[in-house]
């Protein structure tokens, strides 16, 4: 009820912003969301920035499996392949045409670059076709904002740990736009440290889910993993030793290793788990919040969704974790993130905006 209330007031502060000087631009209740900020093409309509009327994702898993990580230039071909199926799609499902749509909200970093200019590209011709404004979207305010799109939103002020294939983070979010950042990682993301460690162990591409059900059989405890928590009254992270600690287990156990696999995959995630719930419960307390979250590719991690619910049991704590469907990069997150910045009185971008890899 809080967010709603606070979205309509961010909404009668847009309606009147523009009611003189630009009255061809609408209300923003309808928004298109498009993503193409890696390996997912992605297309959603998003109403009021709370409720999703379609997510439509073309995942090239698949493509990219055999080299063990995404190939950037096969990457952008495919987003350029499917990003109008994709969009068809997502206005089919929400039972919409072109003229439904209010406005356009696409992921403008970080990311792949060639990725990134497919869906940021399309979509301004879209908006311009539809005569419609249009908004770049951090990526990363877009996984916040996926928490919004969940009958239960975290109560703000909360913090939110993004922990993906790429970013590894801490936020105080103050608002639907608003957050600060706390702390990052000064090396490898965790996911990205997933990754690697199923990369070494001969168990594909992504390595996220594979490692998570492969621990389930293994104990954490035969295989010491040290904690790198780095300084426990900070908030950054480092994962890069303990990517190099799974190799040299990898390397000892050698003949050996299929059956030592399991017990290896449950000491090394047990040992990020603890990293993260950790760092996220202590900002919690620090910040004063009773809510914390969960959010990014990681989040649908099994174990550390476990510890994280316990650890918040412990301390009085609600903890958010989206369901899967916007844990992963979706479109559906861009087009809430989009409607909010909208809302909040952002400028539309024009024709020469352009996208950007990194966040300065």
């Amino acid at each position: 009820m809080f967010l709603q209330r606070f979205s309509f007031a961010f909404l009668f502060r847009f309606r009147s912003r523009f009611r003189h000087g630009q009255p061809d631009m609408k209300l923003p209740r309808t928004i298109l969301g498009i993503e193409t900020s890696c390996d997912e093409t992605g297309a959603a309509v998003v109403a009021d920035g709370r409720r999703v009327l379609s997510s439509v994702v073309s995942s090239q898993v698949a493509l990219h499996s055999p080299y063990g990580g995404v190939v950037p230039e096969l990457a952008s071909r495919k987003h350029i392949e499917h990003i109008l199926p994709v969009v068809r799609q997502a206005l089919a499902e929400a039972g919409l045409k072109t003229g439904d749509i209010d406005a356009v909200a696409a992921t403008q970093g970080p990311g792949l670059v060639g990725a990134l200019l497919v869906g940021f590209s399309f979509a301004k011709a879209f908006a311009y076709a539809a005569n419609v404004p249009m908004v770049g979207v951090n990526h990363l305010n877009g996984h916040l904002a996926s928490l919004f799109l969940t009958d239960d939103p975290p109560a703000i002020p909360f913090v939110a740990l993004l922990a993906s294939g790429g970013h590894t983070a801490i936020y105080h979010v103050t608002g639907p736009v608003t957050s600060t950042l706390m702390g990052q990682t000064r090396d490898d993301a965790a996911g990205e440290a997933y990754d690697k460690v199923a990369k070494m162990m001969g168990l594909g591409y992504p390595g996220g889910a594979v490692i998570d059900n492969l621990a389930a059989q293994g104990d954490p405890a035969k295989y010491a993993f040290t904690r790198p928590y780095l300084d426990k009254a900070a908030f950054d992270f480092s994962f890069s030793g303990i990517k190099t600690a799974a190799r040299r287990f990898i390397q000892e156990a050698g003949d050996a290793l299929a059956p030592e696999s399991p017990h290896i995959a449950a000491g090394f995630q047990e040992a990020v788990a603890d990293v993260l719930c950790y760092k996220l419960v202590h900002a919690a307390k620090v910040k004063k919040c009773g809510h914390m979250a969960l959010v990014g590719g990681v989040a649908a991690n099994r174990r550390i969704g476990e510890k994280l619910r316990h650890a918040a049991k412990q301390e009085g704590l609600v903890v958010h974790i989206p369901p899967p469907a916007w844990c992963g990069d979706n479109a559906a997150m861009i087009g809430a993130a989009g409607f909010f910045q909208l809302a909040a009185g952002a400028e539309p971008v024009d024709l020469s905006a352009d996208v950007y890899s990194r966040v300065a």
